[in-house]
């Protein structure tokens, strides 16, 4: 077991970088017992989860290390006064160069954990993309979540029939082998401090 990398703590939070294939918390069943939220539980007394990111997502997260600072956090993600940045290489040539997709999502329940859209029961969910340079064949992008549904990045874009290279959940065949990995990185977070009230920016830049 490697340890977390850590970008910045003090006594109400703690900030890292996580890596891809990394689970955010942890699951079910011993063999899933390593996790971010464990590691940091090795290195600090008390660790509260704040939100998570996929397993196959990497990145910034913050976790809260009081009761206090968790429920302030908390209220900021549900209250959206965090800002989140994402970076992310898709299929094929997205056009136009900026824009917003806006599909209700829910779980896929037979098939869990995918989720789908559903006009008739999913929850609202909008994202804003910005191209950021065209690859051979793919496209760089940067998402911004206005909603943080479970897998909504890669949902939307598949949607868009412009799939996360890497994405073993969706997507085509061909851009499910592209990469190793999944290519969605959560480069920038944005909160403000439970307790200094000091507005605070993390980043990290994508291993992709």
């Amino acid at each position: 077991m490697t340890s977390v990398s850590i970008v910045f703590h003090d006594d109400d939070i703690i900030v890292v970088d996580k890596a891809p294939d990394l689970l955010s918390v942890p699951g079910r069943g011993p063999e899933k017992l390593d996790s971010v939220y464990h590691r940091l539980t090795l290195q600090f007394e008390e660790v509260h989860i704040v939100h998570r990111l996929d397993m196959a997502t990497s990145g910034i997260m913050v976790f809260a290390r009081n009761k206090a600072s968790l429920k302030n956090l908390q209220q900021q993600f549900q209250n959206r006064q965090t800002e989140k940045s994402y970076q992310a290489i898709l299929a094929g040539e997205l056009h136009p160069e900026t824009g917003a997709i806006n599909l209700p999502m829910r779980c896929d329940w037979p098939n869990r954990p995918r989720q789908m859209v559903c006009y008739e029961y999913g929850k609202k969910s909008l994202t804003r993309w910005r191209v950021m340079e065209y690859l051979d064949g793919s496209t760089r992008v940067e998402l911004l979540p206005f909603t943080g549904r479970s897998h909504q990045l890669r949902i939307h874009c598949n949607a868009m029939n412009h799939p996360i290279l890497g994405d073993n959940l969706y997507g085509t065949e061909e851009s499910q082998k592209a990469r190793q990995y999944l290519c969605l990185h959560a480069q920038s977070l944005t909160f403000t401090h439970p307790v200094s009230t000091e507005r605070m920016t993390f980043g990290s830049p994508p291993p992709f």
